[in-house]
């Protein structure tokens, strides 16, 4: 038993192990994974410090650090020196992507997968490189010089997504992810804070945490940025720049106007903030609307991923990168990624400079088309946001529905379909809206999508006995 009591010692978590379970870090882990899960820990909670913890469980402090190591791993938790251990900010979320928490049967509508149309193309470009006599330097490292013409293929894929920048602006990362990461710890310190809207990207929101910036919500108008509100951000809130997403918006599936993105770009420009403009979504029009980044190019930092538009597993985004910021944002790209991953670059600059990029994104869109028109047929007599050609949709519940948007989301799954709720996006001390993002293109099949969408539409309409949490 450990020496000291801690009956009435202020720590925010003491949990209860069964010790009869080995190894006693994974006992540990587990209970700290069922604990966020059930909302006894919440996004953004601080664990107490390992050492006490293992003082408190009679533990040796590498068991407590391997527990939570796994976790951090998995990530449920995000570390930041001499910060401490906090619960992720979508550490719910990751919980329930990992295996063995998925419940049997459940339909995915939560996460935004896009359809596996394009990976024939890619697994038929992949065997062709691999059957060239150099195949070999695709395992290495790669070199700078070998970048040049993935840049070009870069801007190729920049300006269909409605941005026209210079070569040398051109940066690759290892994902979306990451290159928001590095564009947080290279312009900002700890202490610092960001503008974004009211909900917005969750891994923006667990990327600052782990370098220990604030994310400060700025209100929005008609679903978008208030240009105004930004500035009165610029004014009174110390914020050194703002995180977008100006097509298709995540999650809100709403889409900027031009005149916004003019007036966000200036008030930019007056009050030197840097823009970080996600365009992850920017591909699923035909002809998007110019970036934001093309109003104010000193001040934005434009970020393609790949994940969306051609395929997740090639952990590829293309940057366009301001001079003035170009040094420090690829000395953290380096330091958070040591390289992007040759074989991946190389397999995406040929599909993009072979023009095949445009026959995949045209068949994603009509797959979202026609996968749009089943949620439209289902739930016409609902707020659901976004365009057909959207790979997600905004569910804003009805009044009659008396519950939050995470009630729904668990009544949902109860019922067999797995939705995300408003609360997993919302910033800072914002309310969120009663709503939920529904994830048109992760469902398996057209069918699968359909005996969601018909699931949803009864819980809507009946509001069944179980839906009072």
């Amino acid at each position: 038993m450990p020496i000291n009591s801690f009956e009435h010692y202020p720590m925010n978590w003491k949990p209860s192990i069964d010790r009869t379970r080995k190894p006693i870090y994974k006992t540990l882990a587990q209970q700290l994974q069922q604990d966020i899960v059930s909302g006894i820990l919440l996004p953004g909670t601080k664990l107490p410090p390992q050492r006490e913890l293992a003082d408190f469980l009679d533990l040796n402090v590498s068991t407590v650090s391997k527990a939570f190591k796994m976790c951090e791993v998995k990530g449920l938790l995000s570390a930041t020196v001499g910060s401490g251990t906090f619960v992720s900010y979508d550490a719910v979320s990751n919980a329930y992507l990992l295996e063995d928490m998925k419940p049997q049967h459940l339909i995915e509508m939560g996460a935004t997968m896009p359809d596996n149309h394009s990976y024939e193309p890619l697994a038929n470009q992949l065997r062709s490189m691999l059957q060239e006599p150099d195949y070999e330097k695709w395992f290495g490292y790669g070199r700078i010089g070998e970048h040049r013409w993935k840049q070009d293929a870069a801007m190729k894929l920049l300006h269909r997504s409605g941005l026209d920048t210079e070569l040398d602006r051109i940066l690759l990362a290892s994902g979306g992810q990451n290159a928001i990461a590095a564009v947080l710890a290279s312009l900002c310190k700890p202490g610092d804070r960001i503008g974004a809207d009211l909900h917005t990207y969750p891994g923006l929101k667990t990327a600052a945490a782990m370098l220990s910036i604030q994310v400060v919500p700025i209100r929005s108008e008609a679903g978008v940025m208030s240009p105004e509100a930004f500035e009165y951000a610029c004014k009174n809130d110390n914020i050194k720049g703002i995180y977008l997403i100006p097509d298709y918006h995540n999650p809100t599936a709403v889409t900027m106007s031009l005149e916004i993105r003019k007036r966000i770009a200036k008030v930019a420009q007056t009050y030197d903030q840097f823009i970080i403009e996600d365009g992850a979504y920017s591909l699923m029009y035909e002809t998007p609307l110019p970036a934001v980044t093309s109003f104010a190019p000193e001040h934005g930092i434009y970020i393609a991923s790949l994940s969306k538009s051609i395929a997740p597993g090639l952990r590829l985004a293309y940057m366009a990168v301001p001079e003035r910021y170009k040094e420090h944002i690829t000395k953290a790209l380096y330091n958070l990624s040591v390289s992007v991953a040759p074989l991946f670059a190389e397999l995406a600059a040929r599909i993009i400079v072979s023009n095949q990029f445009e026959s995949l994104i045209e068949s994603h869109r009509e797959q979202a088309i026609r996968r749009n028109e089943i949620v439209d047929r289902y739930l016409a007599d609902y707020a659901c946001r976004g365009a057909d050609t959207g790979i997600f949709r905004w569910l804003l519940l009805p009044d009659a529905l008396n519950m939050t948007g995470t009630q729904f989301e668990q009544l949902a799954a109860r019922h067999g379909v797995q939705v995300y709720a408003a609360d997993r996006f919302v910033v800072g001390n914002t309310a969120p809206e009663r709503a939920v993002r529904l994830a048109v293109c992760a469902p398996g099949t057209a069918e699968e999508l359909e005996e969601g969408v018909a699931i949803l539409r009864r819980l809507l309409r009946e509001q069944p006995s179980d839906s009072v949490l």
